[in-house]
């Protein structure tokens, strides 16, 4: 429609498991006013994968969404045809298919990419990916969803009014605290938790406490929380990361912040304020008592979905919303972070594993 952005999801996965399958849910109901989903590009579960683990489901939930709403189904950015509106790509696959994905995207005269993080494997690759788009005049924002949260916002806010407190931002998932899960876990984001799981915390540091590589003084791991295993995944292949770490860093410039994330600590993120003696002085969760509300129906409407979808559920909105309204009118999209804070943010990560992993030995 009229103030509309053509939408393109590219990467769809499962129905119920894939991130990208709820971000087309979110849209097809109409939570996203500016957005009109209007392609899914799903390779996998429209060729390989059409007969195994998902696929039938997937079929299903294509075949009702195409006559519903109208929306096309291709395997290939390359087979989109020329856009009608501003064309927003939302890439939603594995981090590894992102630069050729991106470049493709870019080849089909996309206005705007939304990368989900942490946008590109490494560094460099995405710093190629932030010159391939300048060159080509396309804008680039990340999904970097706890940019636009209510409980970060809160925080900052609470923390401004103590002079000299000190925040800690909190993340946690679900995993069962087992070799098996936790294993399966290390495997399947081998880019480590900093590079994955605490890579939101990065982009709110690097957004929002002038964290840079450069202007970092001291980074200190708390080691009576913190912990890092040596597991085999399902494959058989070991692999070492954090399944917990807390550290606190002290920029050069005088900020001091801390993050702590834990994979097997509960689905629920926070953050909190201490005073100068240190003691805790404001705590808000995501998701709040509001919030909360949202979730129990969205979990009877979704009974077998993956619970984070929920506890972010109005983020991931009002990202959405903002990039598409910032490309069809050109209104800055408030608060959504840009892929030159995922570039420095991806810097930190690789900054930070090493240093955190020695301290931890």
């Amino acid at each position: 429609q009229v103030g509309q952005a053509e939408v393109v999801l590219v990467g769809c996965g499962a129905p119920n498991r894939g991130m990208g399958w709820y971000h087309a849910v979110q849209m097809l109901e109409g939570r996203c006013p500016s957005a009109s989903l209007d392609y899914i590009i799903e390779p996998w579960f429209l060729g390989p994968g059409s007969t195994g683990p998902g696929g039938p489901e997937f079929a299903e939930w294509a075949d009702s969404s195409t006559s519903k709403y109208g929306t096309k189904f291709i395997t290939s950015v390359a087979d989109l045809p020329t856009p009608e509106q501003p064309r927003v790509a939302l890439i939603s696959g594995r981090t590894a298919d992102n630069p050729r994905l991106f470049k493709e995207c870019i080849d089909a005269k996309c206005s705007t990419v939304i990368l989900e993080k942490p946008g590109a494997p490494t560094v460099a690759e995405l710093q190629l990916m932030k010159d391939q788009a300048e060159e080509a005049g396309v804008g680039v924002l990340m999904g970097y969803n706890k940019n636009v949260c209510k409980y970060v916002r809160k925080t900052r806010e609470f923390a401004e009014t103590i002079p000299g407190s000190h925040v800690t931002f909190v993340s946690n998932n679900a995993y069962e605290n087992t070799p098996e899960s936790l294993g399966e876990c290390f495997e399947r984001n081998a880019e480590g938790m900093l590079k994955n799981m605490a890579i939101h915390e990065l982009a709110l540091l690097v957004s929002f406490y002038d964290v840079s590589v450069e202007n970092i003084e001291s980074v200190e791991a708390d080691k009576e929380f913190s912990s890092m295993q040596t597991l085999p995944g399902p494959s058989g292949k070991e692999f070492t990361d954090f399944d917990k770490i807390k550290f606190t860093i002290k920029t050069k410039t005088g900020k001091e912040v801390s993050v702590a994330a834990d994979r097997c600590g509960g689905t629920d993120s926070y953050a909190t304020v201490t005073d100068t003696d240190g003691e805790e002085v404001f705590r808000y969760w995501m998701p709040d008592d509001e919030d909360k509300a949202t979730v129990q129906t969205l979990q009877a409407k979704y009974p077998t979905a993956m619970p984070y979808f929920f506890t972010q559920d109005p983020d991931y909105v009002t990202v959405k919303e903002r990039v598409a309204k910032h490309t069809v009118t050109g209104e800055e999209a408030e608060g959504v972070a840009t892929i030159g804070v995922a570039v420095e943010t991806l810097r930190v990560a690789e900054y930070l594993t090493p240093l955190l992993m020695e301290q931890l030995k």
